[in-house]
């Protein structure tokens, strides 16, 4: 199998909350559809889901993210874990009498990582450490996960610190930075190629890409802005099932 099309997994974070990790993780699935290489991604707790007619809980950013995803799986795998409440996971778990465990989110990922592509995404909730229980972070799936991590830096105030304390505890807890992208998400940012170019200097990792503002979102538009990790680092070897 060449290096193009082997099998490679990352774990999807931000540095907070609404930073855009599910428009990042579009990006990319729609980049590596546009190459021929099968790829889907995996949101295995969504808090704020809406309701549909029937009352079952809709995740919107699972359905985004199989909109641009070339291998289609069951909604069961792709959204596994389905909250009403839009605040943490534990709390929102909490409300309605659930209790998330990392190993049991695991075993959920991987059976939707059982389906055959090359290109596989699973995108976190909320930062790096937010809790899912009193004693669990969504970190602890990651760990348990051993995939190399992307890291969405939403382009703000306080960025800078966010970002390099994320990619800090990202590898103490021994993953690697696979890379990062920088989302610019207001149209009147100040600093912003200030804050990018401290970025490239204090992190460790390659710049997957720089997502300009966009009114309307348009993710075919943008798959020329951000680049998979192994198109950077063309000897980065297979992810291990």
């Amino acid at each position: 199998m060449s290096i193009a099309t082997a099998r490679q997994a990352y774990f999807v974070t931000g540095t907070d909350t609404d930073v855009g990790k599910t428009f990042v993780s579009s990006l990319l699935l729609a980049r590596a559809r546009t190459q021929g290489l099968d790829c889907f991604a995996i949101k295995p707790i969504s808090a704020g889901c809406s309701r549909d007619e029937a009352g079952g809980l809709i995740s919107e950013d699972a359905r985004c993210l199989q909109q641009y995803a070339s291998v289609n799986l069951i909604e069961e795998l792709v959204a596994p874990i389905k909250l009403p409440a839009a605040t943490s996971p534990h709390i929102a778990a909490a409300q309605v009498g659930e209790r998330l465990q990392a190993s049991r989110v695991v075993g959920h990922i991987r059976a939707g990582m059982s389906t055959r592509a090359s290109r596989i995404l699973v995108e976190g909730a909320g930062g790096w450490r937010v809790p899912i229980n009193v004693q669990e972070c969504i970190s602890d799936v990651a760990k348990q996960l051993h995939l190399p991590v992307i890291l969405v830096v939403g382009i703000r105030l306080g960025c800078l610190n966010h970002a390099l304390l994320t990619a800090e505890l990202i590898m103490r807890d021994g993953l690697p930075l696979a890379g990062w992208v920088a989302n610019c998400l207001h149209a009147d940012e100040p600093f912003v190629a200030e804050q990018i170019e401290t970025l490239e200097k204090k992190l460790s990792a390659p710049c997957l890409g720089v997502i300009p503002h966009q009114a309307d979102s348009n993710v075919t538009a943008l798959i020329d802005c951000i680049r998979w990790p192994s198109e950077l680092v063309h000897s980065l070897p297979a992810t291990k099932s």
